[in-house]
């Protein structure tokens, strides 16, 4: 089993990073790392981590799943068409895809979470990207994990390893 984690260049979060990789792995999970570039890529806190990969030369066919990292730089992932059609490529071959905390927002804007079940990161405060996945057309749901088919999301950092045990389970069926 392999799966391809996302993450931005700069402000991912390292929970959701470090805890679900290492959730992954404990379950004998090959995972890769990959980015925009190759370049150091720095976390909310100030982390760096070397991608093994850059988005744009990653193949899907060579992973299980694509899991998405949160955090305050996830968002504009959503702006790079080389994620965008990773995404896309992901759902067209059935493969399980997964977000977690704001990341969730990229693949509303990717257009995969049209008619599922999915949770985001919001606070009374900030409902900024709920509103993104229920204007792309997903059901929004306030569970902390959710389930849909081939599709996982989840809260935020603070179900990291959670995310990761929901991941490899679901990899294992």
């Amino acid at each position: 089993m392999r799966v391809l984690m996302i993450i931005a260049q700069k402000g991912f979060r390292d929970e959701e990073l470090f805890d679900t990789r290492a959730e992954l792995e404990k379950a004998g999970i090959e995972v890769d790392v990959a980015s925009i570039t190759t370049d150091n890529a720095l976390s909310m806190f100030e982390r760096n981590v070397k991608p093994d990969l850059a988005v744009r030369y990653a193949k899907i066919d060579d992973y299980d799943a694509l899991v998405l990292v949160g955090g305050s730089g996830a968002p504009v992932l959503a702006n790079h068409k080389e994620v965008i059609d990773l995404i896309k490529s992901a759902q067209e071959k059935n493969k399980l895809i997964a977000a977690i905390c704001v990341s969730s927002a990229v693949l509303a804007k990717a257009g995969v979470l049209k008619g599922k079940r999915a949770t985001v990161w919001s606070s009374p405060a900030n409902r900024n990207f709920v509103k993104v996945l229920e204007d792309e057309g997903a059901k929004y749901s306030t569970d902390k994990i959710v389930h849909d088919k081939n599709l996982i999301t989840a809260f935020g950092p603070d179900q990291s390893k959670e995310f990761g045990k929901a991941i490899a389970a679901k990899l294992k069926e």
